[in-house]
């Protein structure tokens, strides 16, 4: 049976990819599942250092929730549905500080651009779309979408993509910074490759510290978000990699670093 999703590691880097090119890679009850295990996965392995999540096919990163799938649930209105039609994984409830890339050669919608929010950085083909168009279907994006727009663009554009539910261009995008970079849709998953090596060149135990106390100051004062650096500097201190990069750097050669 074909994965829904399909889990990939080279050296230091894992490709997670939505298989479902069919539906636009809209993600169903299986996919979800799968997709929490892949992400579980990266996150207690701690060989892998940076992970890129894409899509098969050349129209969609993802079209977002399956809604064929999850319309029986949609009707019977139980307190269950939700769980079959909504996400975990990054989205809600899985915290990873290691870095995370969104490739998105294609649309990317719904579910499909909570994804992308979730993640750290967004290489965006000049083709795509972004967008949540929910409340077309008289829903919410209950996958952190509203939350994560608002604290990405401007309030405002944030409102009107939320309320409207019209999407933007990948041009509208990078002016807004919702993505970080627009290329041709054949140089996509290239230039997600280039951040994703690059990443790796740097000390990761220092890489994931640094993403975990950035997101986490955000979420209290700059003072305590401070004291927050100072912590996670503390916990560096003592290991190979923090002893590594400067002695490498006396020495004139490249770190060699053990994510110890």
């Amino acid at each position: 049976m074909t994965k829904k999703i399909v889990y990939e590691k080279k050296g230091h880097i894992v490709t997670i990819t939505i298989n479902r090119p069919d539906k636009l890679n809209a993600m169903d009850p299986e996919a979800n599942q799968q997709l929490t295990e892949s992400w579980n996965n990266f996150r207690s392995d701690i060989d892998a250092w940076v992970a890129i999540l894409t899509g098969t096919g050349e129209k969609a990163f993802s079209a977002g929730a399956d809604l064929a799938a999850a319309s029986q649930r949609f009707e019977s209105g139980g307190p269950d549905w939700a769980m079959g039609t909504r996400m975990d994984g990054i989205c809600k409830n899985l915290r990873i500080f290691k870095p995370m890339i969104a490739a998105l050669h294609g649309l990317a919608f719904g579910q499909g651009l909570e994804m992308a929010l979730a993640c750290d950085i967004r290489v965006c083909a000049e083709t795509a779309k972004l967008g949540l168009p929910e409340v077309r279907w008289s829903v919410i994006a209950a996958g952190g979408g509203p939350a994560r727009l608002a604290r990405a663009i401007p309030l405002a554009k944030a409102m009107e993509m939320i309320l409207t539910g019209e999407p933007i261009t990948a041009q509208e995008a990078l002016q807004l910074g919702l993505v970080n970079k627009v290329v041709p849709q054949a140089e996509v998953m290239p230039a997600a490759m280039k951040y994703a090596e690059r990443i790796c060149e740097n000390g990761p135990l220092a890489v994931w510290a640094s993403k975990e106390a950035m997101l986490r100051g955000l979420d209290t004062t700059l003072e305590d978000a401070m004291f927050l650096d100072d912590y996670m500097l503390s916990k560096l201190i003592p290991t190979h990699d923090a002893k590594e990069g400067p002695r490498a750097f006396l020495e004139k050669r490249k770190p060699q670093f053990k994510a110890k």
